[in-house]
């Protein structure tokens, strides 16, 4: 009994220790947050007493980074709701009909994941350009589409491909058509995928930096490579940036906490039952 009681309290202390150590960067980068240009060169202090609000004033009322905070949550979730919902159409063809080479057409798009990004800025840049897209909002959510969509098709097939095809011919014979199966049967089974793939999807659309710091400049920047701004040839302002980081950090929290609720309520909703 007390072997198994040491083990047990090891275990808590390893967990303890993990946690310690993942959620320290993000401590370290609120009190620096919280910290005059003075405190943050004066030394590591681990506790701040004081709290300095100008770091999060400026930035977001007298410059540009409420924007750019704007810009971020508008394409985040844009391409969120395109890419799940094409993915659910997507991965319900590939799941319930025989399309001709589907096996070979599924790995192709997959394939287009895999290639580094780095490889496509310049065509992006010269298309965009020509089509007027850079620089914009809606460029930026069909921009991201085409990276993250492979990625929500191939998270999501496996979830639809457990779901038994039984249940669509039990839907049939009661009068359901194909949207219907999709709507009744399928989405409702398939819900913590389709929110597990939703969260993924924001998530890399929120930190992308890449494309969005050379295809956007002021009108559709995002947060994160706003970020880069505060990196001048004077100076770092490693307070102002850590605040911006800080609020970066909370639409994230709040999206996954949302969704975490709804995973949890779908692993029960609609099980089937013997």
């Amino acid at each position: 009994m007390q072997r198994k009681t040491l083990r047990l309290v090891l275990v808590y202390l390893v967990c303890i220790l993990i946690a310690a150590f993942t959620l320290f960067p993000i401590y370290w980068m609120f009190v620096v947050s919280a910290r005059t240009k003075l405190e943050v060169f004066s030394g590591p202090k681990l506790i701040q007493t004081s709290f300095y609000a100008f770091n999060y004033y400026r930035p977001f009322f007298r410059d540009i980074y409420g924007r750019y905070l704007v810009n971020s949550l508008i394409i985040a979730s844009g391409n969120t709701l395109l890419v799940v919902s094409l993915a659910i159409l997507a991965t319900y063809a590939f799941s319930r009909f025989r399309v001709p080479g589907s096996s070979n057409l599924f790995f192709w798009t997959i394939t287009n994941r895999m290639a580094p990004p780095a490889v496509f800025i310049v065509p992006f840049f010269l298309i965009f350009t020509r089509l007027g897209l850079r620089d914009t909002r809606i460029g930026m959510i069909l921009l991201y589409c085409i990276f993250n969509l492979p990625f929500a098709i191939w998270l999501l097939k496996g979830m639809i491909d457990s779901i038994p095809k039984e249940l669509d011919e039990a839907a049939y014979i009661d009068g359901c058509s194909l949207l219907g199966v999709l709507w009744n049967v399928i989405l409702p089974l398939a819900k913590p995928g389709i929110m597990t793939t939703a969260i993924l999807t924001w998530i890399f659309a929120w930190n992308e930096y890449l494309f969005a710091a050379i295809l956007t400049s002021v009108n559709a920047r995002t947060i994160t490579t706003g970020l880069a701004e505060f990196v001048t040839v004077i100076g770092t302002n490693w307070g102002e940036m850590a605040a911006v980081s800080v609020v970066c950090l909370i639409p994230a929290v709040v999206f996954i906490g949302i969704a975490q609720r709804h995973i949890i309520a779908g692993l029960t909703f609609g099980a089937v039952k013997d």
